[in-house]
């Protein structure tokens, strides 16, 4: 049984040999894209002009990057009373990379958009918001919290998918294929024009990557996450289980 992950490998691969012991299962861990971050005369063409914003909002690391690599970029200064708003902890911590960590000025949620806005108390709610994303990426349930509190915010692009080459990829090999991104189906295509799914089994993870596969006219064999399947080797495990 040989299997396609569109992800880098794992830094714990211990569910995975589960899959390797019990299965038989042969993974080939292949991103199907990078995140880039957009250059200056990209991210000018959005006529967001960065000294307006007295708070941010990043849901990624990469959004983090992108962002000091544009304040750079066009020469802007961010201000020691910037704010920023992370969706997780682990983004937070990272942004001690760019700056001095400081807790009166950097707050997370718990991953969700309503932990978000559940930071924004009333001694926010003065400020101009920067929502940061990515090309492609659907925001609108934290846009809509965001509206319903009447919060002024800008939506701003600061990363794209650019796909990967995977022309020494043989997707027609593989027995199961694992997408977990828009940008996996556009890179698909765009590597394999006229990419046919044939007798490949295909495993979405993320509701984002969902539309994009149905859209394409795939058949989706497996939709996860679901509360029994939380993770790729997860579902792959439970998948695996009901074809046996």
């Amino acid at each position: 049984m040989k299997i396609l992950i569109s992800q880098q490998v794992p830094s714990n691969f211990a569910a995975y040999e589960v899959l390797q012991s019990r299965f038989g299962a042969e993974l080939t861990f292949q991103p199907f894209f990078l995140i880039e971050p957009l250059s200056a005369k990209e991210f000018r063409a959005e006529h967001i002009n960065l000294p307006d914003y007295t708070a941010i909002v990043f849901s990624s690391r990469h959004a983090i990057d992108a962002y000091f690599k544009l304040c750079d970029e066009m020469r802007f200064k961010v201000p020691e009373t910037m704010k920023y708003f992370c969706s997780t902890e682990a983004v937070a911590m990272y942004l001690q990379k760019h700056i001095v960590y400081r807790k009166r000025k950097i707050f997370y949620g718990s991953g969700s958009p309503a932990s978000i806005v559940s930071l924004v108390t009333a001694k926010h709610k003065g400020e101009k918001f920067l929502i940061a994303t990515s090309v492609g990426s659907d925001i609108t349930p934290l846009t809509t919290l965001f509206d319903a509190a009447k919060l002024d915010y800008s939506v701003g692009v600061l990363v794209k998918p650019v796909p990967q080459d995977l022309h020494d990829v043989n997707v027609g090999d593989f027995d199961i294929a694992v997408l977990c991104n828009p940008a996996d189906v556009v890179s698909l295509h765009e590597n394999i024009p006229g990419f046919q799914q044939g007798s490949l089994k295909l495993i979405s993870f993320g509701k984002s990557v969902v539309k994009a596969m149905e859209d394409a006219g795939y058949e989706i064999a497996l939709k996860a996450p679901t509360p029994e399947a939380t993770s790729i080797s997860k579902a792959l495990e439970l998948y695996l289980q009901s074809t046996r």
